[in-house]
């Protein structure tokens, strides 16, 4: 593509707190506009960050403004990225690079443009917003619904409790794997073809799974069905923030946030009767069909991709002009592959070392996660060993964490909008501590269902009439703490470092995933060593330890920022 054009001169205005460089004789109405419902002050999840190079180019909201022409000159687009040390972009600072710039045209989106994912009618972006989470669900459902029959396959293979246990294990390693491959290629070939292939590549490594002669199929077939089914739980916050602009997506993204932990919690209970009834590898042919049947209408998700709907119109558009100055930023400033791998594989964890704010959202994230992982493994020595309940009626005490869940998903719009109210009065842009308002409220019902659980169980209250209840209320604290502290933490993640969106996400995946892969290969051991009550209470005093994490980051995350070379200034 050419680049060399006539020279120019730039000026540079301010707008909105973000340089905008404009061309000598810059003429009114070329800028980028946008629709009421977008925020330009917050971070465009649906930005390629893995594959655009936004050291030379900066960020631009080409792919969420709309412009009368349908584009706008480069020069005009690009700003820098919002941290402390932000500088005009390296594509700017050289006078003769900046007017390569000015003839260069960005695409964009015209006003009620039908192509843009936003524009598409209420009803099929919330159709669309449903097959995303039941995705995810789905996939999250397949982690734990072997927990249902784990005494059928230990039987069956003659292995211990710790090398079935693997078979959860290794499936959310995979999860955590997945994702590293799956987002650049999502940004590469867009979200559609990776909704589709992935996902039936999952469906059949169910089979193996189902007909495993020996243990070691059965544990390798999870790991890799994991991988394939993560594609899922990448593409679904994306695909979200694509059709739904940022003032929009409130109850959207909590549906979002609730699915991988609502997902788990329904495993054991259909895994329990289905494994009591009919044996253990029926529960994998269920799952396959429930993931076949997923995955039938996963592949009526179409494109939404902006980056990719756009850089096809460009294609499009210089075929039929001539014209070969019209593109997108992510064409103009194409990263290359060994930059690629960089980002998806070392930065996150360059980030996770360097950023606190990063590594403690990280560890109390994992902390969530893996804690519900351990509720997979702490619940049948509770209710199948000391309460004599059978595989079916274990699984069904996990209704009370979906109880909690389904509270959350009411009370977490309520804290978007608190948000949205907080923004408001700081002139339209809040400062990423406000998204810690959930965590402060969710942080304490984690601890509370802990020592719950571990003192209400036996021996301390011994088995008999409804004693059972007590240890079985403790998921609804715990189902809804959790929904509220990932939701908040993870937008403020997003928040906090807008530049780096990809990095700081896929490093937090890699220790969610990690603490869900590590906890079901202990957890057991560590209750009948301790016992109910301080095996319980030793996550709680942990759960404990981690509250002061979103009080401070409230009151001092701003002075963290600013010491940061990637958090937003």
């Amino acid at each position: 593509m050419p680049t060399s054009i006539p020279n120019s001169e730039t000026t540079t205005v301010v707008q909105d707190e973000h340089p905008i460089y404009r061309p000598a004789g810059y003429t009114e109405g070329q800028e980028l506009t946008n629709p009421r419902s977008h925020d330009e002050n917050q971070p465009d999840i649906s930005f390629p960050f893995i594959t655009t190079d936004i050291n030379r180019g900066g960020l631009t909201n080409e792919y969420r403004g709309v412009a009368k022409e349908g584009f706008v000159p480069a020069d005009q687009a690009l700003r820098p990225i919002p941290t402390h040390v932000s500088d005009v972009p390296q594509a700017l600072r050289d006078p003769e690079k900046a007017a390569q710039l000015r003839d260069m045209k960005l695409v964009t989106w015209l006003p009620d443009d039908p192509e843009d994912p936003r524009n598409w009618s209420n009803l099929y972006r919330w159709y669309l917003t449903g097959v995303c989470a039941m995705s995810v669900v789905a996939v999250a459902f397949a982690s734990a619904v072997v927990t249902g029959d784990f005494t059928d396959i230990q039987d069956e293979f003659q292995v211990g409790e710790v090398v079935v246990a693997l078979s959860v294990s290794l499936m959310v390693c995979g999860f955590g794997i997945g994702p590293l491959a799956w987002s650049p290629l999502s940004e590469l070939i867009g979200r559609r073809w990776l909704w589709i292939v992935p996902n039936l590549i999952y469906v059949i490594f169910n089979i193996p799974c189902a007909v495993a002669t020996n243990i070691q199929t059965l544990l390798i077939c999870r790991f890799f069905a994991g991988i394939f089914a993560s594609a899922p739980l990448t593409l679904a916050g994306g695909t979200i923030s694509d059709i739904w602009d940022n003032n929009e997506r409130g109850f959207a993204i909590a549906l979002f946030a609730a699915a991988p932990y609502g997902g788990p919690v329904l495993g054991p209970i259909v895994g329990g009767f289905v494994g009591e009834n009919i044996g253990w590898r029926w529960i994998i042919w269920v799952n396959m069909i429930f993931a076949g049947v997923i995955a039938i209408f996963c592949c009526t998700i179409p494109e939404t991709f902006a980056p990719v709907l756009l850089k096809r119109r460009a294609a499009r558009l210089r075929k039929e002009t001539g014209n070969p100055n019209i593109t997108t930023e992510q064409e103009l400033f194409k990263r290359p592959l060994s930059d690629i791998v960089i980002e998806t594989l070392i930065r996150p964890f360059q980030m996770l070392v360097t950023e606190p704010i990063l590594l403690l959202m990280s560890m109390y994230i994992a902390l969530i996660y893996g804690l519900l992982y351990a509720f997979f493994f702490s619940f049948p020595v509770v209710f199948a060993e000391e309460y004599k309940f059978d595989d079916g009626h274990t699984g069904l005490t996990f209704c009370s964490v979906l109880i909690g869940l389904a509270i959350a998903l009411f009370v977490t719009p309520q804290v978007e909008k608190n948000y949205q109210k907080r923004a408001a009065a700081k002139g339209g842009k809040a400062d990423p501590e406000d998204r810690l308002v959930g965590m402060m409220i969710g942080c304490w019902f984690v601890p509370i269902s802990l020592f719950i659980f571990g003192w209400t169980s036996p021996p301390v209250v011994m088995p008999g009439g409804g004693n059972w209840v007590g240890p079985v209320s403790s998921g609804i604290p715990f189902g809804f703490g959790m929904v509220i502290i990932y939701f908040s933490a993870n937008a403020y993640l997003i928040d906090a470092f807008p530049g780096y969106v990809a990095s700081a996400l896929a490093a937090k995946t890699v220790i969610r995933s990690g603490s869900g892969a590590a906890m079901p290969l202990f957890i057991e051991a560590m209750y009948h060593n301790l016992g109910n009550g301080w095996a319980a209470s030793v996550w709680g005093f942990i759960s404990l330890a981690m509250i002061p994490i979103p009080f401070l980051f409230y009151r001092y995350g701003k002075a963290i920022r600013a010491r940061s070379k990637r958090a937003v200034a």
